[in-house]
């Protein structure tokens, strides 16, 4: 890729044993508020003032080539990024809400260059994803069929009424202050909220900060409406990226594409209302005459010398016009310093011009040319490369930052990694965490290998295989790190827990109420999060949210993993004023653990592992002897039916495996990485990395295909 500046271009430039080191403490950001025009209003809109920033916890760092203990290439590259953070890319697992005033808070605010973002459409689907074994075909069979372990449900994409617009709202106010001033957002949306979401970017950056919606394919689908006779509505196959700027400093690089390809003509030489007696002249060698009025569009020297390329190629005996400039008009221009330009006469009036074909040219804003949606990590949205590729290309230079935090498969941080851009991303969702961190790796161990043969040979030639950029990344990091923003490291995820134990319990999902998560019989359900027991400031908002419903006389049931003594305490207390027949919202609690009748659907067994580390000859050897996940075997004992699922190779149920060969009891530090690249690939299960002359102590990360970790520790 070119490194020539635009104008205003920037060129100055797991589980633990205890908890790991945060950065910085709880804090209050202050936020700039909204100015722009107009203003959508919606029910319980509330301006954002300020936002509390939680600490980080670091969880896990991938740096196959040490290149975090060591001084960057090119310091000046890192010379503003803040010194929290160990230079290379960012993957936050957490609320991005949280996780964005975390950077505001920790020296990020107006460093980030282009934000690519592509949230909840508010579509009111589940999205969920297809979870299998390993192995290739037919080792992993139940009565011919391969193991599958159903869906998991990634995020819910379901709002209560205007609870999608603040929630996004929010988000927008944080990103802005992120921005460098001649920074960009792309903002990724489909029809459901579009009209809401442009009124909300012109609120947020100010409708003279819009700069275009640019229309992308969905990418191809099935016809299913050509079975009916009739249809209600077209297809949707496009979505819009909504284009808004920080400052009107911002600029773009031209984009190229074959979509505005055009072919090759002869147009008209001469223009008959402009008079301009000096470009009027005569041509001998076409036997053209000096026209007396009008005017020629070439100066006489570029004509007459047009006219005499028409008559070489006449005289060539070639019958192509098209392929004879193709193969000669490089040579003829580093010869004579002019391009290979063509003029002729019909004899009688017409006087003509050729204009070559154009491979390339500058794209608009209907993107036809590529595709929104890719399918290759199981995820249900995962954006295609190539549309994050054109994004980047278009509105960042190497070595900005690029900021995406709903990130979901990983495809903002992949491109990035591969076009030398700084990246930091975020997700809530630990499956998301997990599938971007595995693409990542395998993108980094191939720089790092490249890195590696080209020192050794002592060039600086590139070998990454990446069609995008051939020459060398000079803002390429080939490392990442993990990091916590409060505690969403659930075992098990909320999203699906919920979903399952909605299914299980006979609750009916309302999808419409802001506070409540559906009905069981007459009675009101509220599910309390899952990552933490029933507590009385549960029970203080849930009587908050009654007082507001003065007419509200249901029973409540109360779902909950774990309760705490006063919070029994409290629903005593309550109940004891509500007895009897007609007692208005009287609380019971459904406690999945313990609860007599529904306790059993809660009972989690962990993954287990037999994992040996020996030393051989200067060598640490890893060997993992079994594993065994019971969630798996309980979802294939109950999709089974009356066949008893047999898994002969523990390496089925493993999706990757990782070594830290220096664990310190705080963060994961990946020395070795195992993630096969295919589904049909299995793990090596046996591992050799060169051992410290003194004892040490080796840590063994063991991830599931349904994202479950096991971490094995032992000192050698």
């Amino acid at each position: 890729m070119s490194r020539q500046a635009r104008p205003g271009a920037r060129r100055s430039r797991p589980k633990v044993a205890r908890p790991a080191p945060a950065v910085v403490g709880t804090s209050s950001v202050k936020i700039t508020p909204a100015k722009g025009r107009p203003m959508l209003v919606w029910v319980g809109k509330r301006p954002l003032a300020h936002v509390t920033a939680f600490p980080s916890q670091h969880v896990e760092t991938f740096d196959p080539a040490g290149t975090l203990k060591r001084t960057p290439i090119d310091p000046e590259l890192w010379k503003d990024w803040p010194s929290a953070y160990p230079r290379g890319g960012l993957l936050f697992h957490g609320d991005n809400k949280e996780v964005l005033a975390h950077l505001l808070a920790n020296g990020f605010r107006g460093k980030v260059n282009l934000v690519y973002i592509d949230p909840p459409f508010d579509s009111g689907a589940d999205y969920v994803r297809k979870v299998i074994l390993r192995g290739v075909k037919g080792t992993a069979k139940i009565d011919g069929e391969g193991y599958t372990l159903g869906e998991q449900i990634q995020y819910t994409d379901i709002w209560a009424n205007d609870n999608y617009l603040q929630f996004m709202y929010e988000r927008l106010l944080l990103i802005r202050e992120l921005l460098v001033q001649d920074g960009t957002i792309f903002f990724h949306c489909d029809w459901h909220k579009h009209h809401h979401l442009r009124s909300l970017l012109d609120e947020a950056f100010g409708a003279e900060a819009f700069r275009n919606e640019i229309v992308v394919k969905r990418g191809r689908r099935k016809n299913l409406q050509s079975q009916f006779e009739t249809i209600e509505a077209l297809g949707a196959e496009t979505d819009s990226l909504l284009v808004y700027s920080r400052s009107d400093e911002a600029a773009f690089n031209k984009v190229l594409s074959q979509i505005r390809a055009t072919p090759s003509k002869w147009k008209d030489f001469w223009r008959g209302n402009v008079d301009r007696p000096s470009m009027r002249y005569a041509i001998p060698v076409l036997g053209f005459p000096e026209p007396s009025t009008g005017q020629l569009l070439w100066s006489r020297q570029r004509g007459l010398r047009a006219a005499e390329n028409y008559q070489t190629f006449l005289k060539s005996g070639d019958t192509d016009l098209e392929a004879y400039w193709r193969k000669h008009h490089s040579q003829y221009e580093k010869e004579t310093g002019h391009r290979l330009e063509f003029v002729n006469w019909d004899g009688r009036r017409i006087i003509q011009y050729w204009i070559p074909p154009k491979e390339l040219g500058v794209i608009g804003s209907l993107w036809s040319d590529i595709e929104a949606y890719s399918y290759k990590h199981d995820f249900k949205t995962e954006k295609h490369e190539s549309l994050l590729t054109r994004i980047m290309q278009m509105a960042s230079e190497e070595s900005d930052i690029v900021l995406d935090c709903f990130v979901g498969s990983g495809t903002t941080a992949a491109v990035a990694q591969k076009l030398g851009r700084r990246w930091i991303v975020c997700d809530i969702n630990k499956g998301a965490i997990q599938t971007t961190s595995k693409r990542l790796q395998m993108i980094i161990r191939g720089e790092a290998e490249t890195t590696r043969v080209n020192n050794k040979r002592g060039t600086q030639e590139t070998l990454i295989d990446n069609p995008i950029d051939t020459e060398p990344l000079e803002a390429a990091q080939l490392a990442f790190t993990v990091w916590r923003v409060n505690d969403y490291d659930l075992q098990i995820q909320h999203n699906e827990a919920v979903n399952l134990a909605c299914e299980h319990i006979g609750i009916e999902r309302t999808r419409t109420d802001p506070y409540f998560d559906g009905t069981l019989g007459r009675s009101l359900v509220k599910i309390i999060p899952f990552g933490h027991p029933l507590t009385p400031l549960d029970l203080e908002e849930l009587k908050r949210e009654l007082d507001a419903r003065p007419d509200e006389d249901r029973p409540v049931t109360l779902v909950c993993l774990g309760i705490e003594l006063a919070a029994s305490a409290w629903i005593d207390d309550w109940n004891r004023l509500r007895k009897g027949k007609n007692a208005v919202n009287r609380i019971e609690v459904v406690e999945l653990r313990t609860d007599p009748k529904y306790g059993k659907f809660i009972k989690h067994e962990p993954a287990t592992a037999k994992v040996k580390v020996t030393r051989n000859n200067g060598k640490l050897v890893v060997e993992i002897e079994d594993f065994i996940s019971p969630t798996i075997v309980e979802r294939l004992q109950q999709q089974a039916g009356l066949l008893q699922p047999k898994i002969e190779d523990w390496r089925a149920m493993v999706d990757c495996v990782m070594i830290d060969s220096a664990y310190d009891g705080q963060v994961f530090n990946g020395t070795l990485s195992d993630v096969p690249e295919r589904k049909s690939d299995l793990v090596t299960g046996r591992y050799e990395l060169p051992a410290p002359r003194d004892r040490t102590t080796v840590a063994v990360k063991i991830i599931d295909m349904l994202g479950e970790e096991v971490l094995s520790v032992h000192t050698v």
